[in-house]
């Protein structure tokens, strides 16, 4: 598995420190400021790919030798609460486009808008810090595939489980800072003239920080 760089250990160790803080915090009242059942935030992503990959053997291709590059992405994030303390949110952004590398070489590229829908646990709805967890799928769309000179082409779908970890900091009554992790089991499929010659697993990281409204 990549080893994870030192931004992105930070990030870990400030989102668990954060989730930590939040679970010895005193809660506040019960009757706290009247909270609506949304909240939408609005966060800057980096997306970190796995990068795995099988041999193409036929084509001396060895594993791990086709690879897609990470990048920073925006994201918007829809959430309901069904009670204080589950909630589901729906992870949206605009239509992606990625390139594919072959030993470090550009091959091609694809797009893809890859949703996804999650279920959460918050820990403490009415406390200054607010850790949560979640869980749910991932659905990701791939189209406009271009990958050497079209001789390859990828999984249309690709369904997939996510796992979140995160947090939100009260602000003010509507006003939250945001960090957030997730990781999504993505991986799709490459055909040539429609017959599988390997399997990529992109199996991203995604890291967040942002702001939220609730109301």
């Amino acid at each position: 598995m990549k080893t994870l760089s030192l931004r992105t250990r930070l990030t870990c160790s400030a989102i668990a420190a954060c989730a930590m803080l939040g679970a010895f915090a005193t809660p506040a009242a019960a009757a706290d400021d009247a909270q609506g059942n949304w909240m939408v935030r609005l966060r800057a992503t980096y997306l970190d790919m796995a990068d795995k990959s099988d041999a193409i053997r036929a084509l001396g291709v060895p594993s791990d030798a086709i690879t897609v590059n990470n990048k920073w992405i925006p994201e918007l994030d829809v959430t309901y609460f069904f009670t204080p303390h589950i909630a589901a949110e729906l992870v949206l952004t605009v239509p992606q486009s990625q390139n594919v590398y072959l030993n470090g070489d550009k091959i091609g590229s694809f797009k893809h808008l890859p949703p996804t829908l999650l279920v959460q646990y918050h820990f403490l709805p009415n406390g200054t810090f607010r850790p949560y967890v979640g869980a749910g799928l991932n659905f990701t769309r791939i189209w406009g595939e271009n990958i050497a000179n079209n001789s390859l082409q990828l999984d249309s779908w690709s369904v997939a489980p996510a796992l979140q970890i995160g947090m939100d900091y009260k602000l003010t009554k509507n006003w939250f800072l945001n960090a957030d992790i997730k990781k999504i089991w993505l991986s799709s499929d490459v055909k040539a003239g429609g017959v599988k010659v390997s399997k990529v697993n992109l199996d991203p990281w995604l890291f967040s920080m942002g702001v939220g409204y609730r109301f």
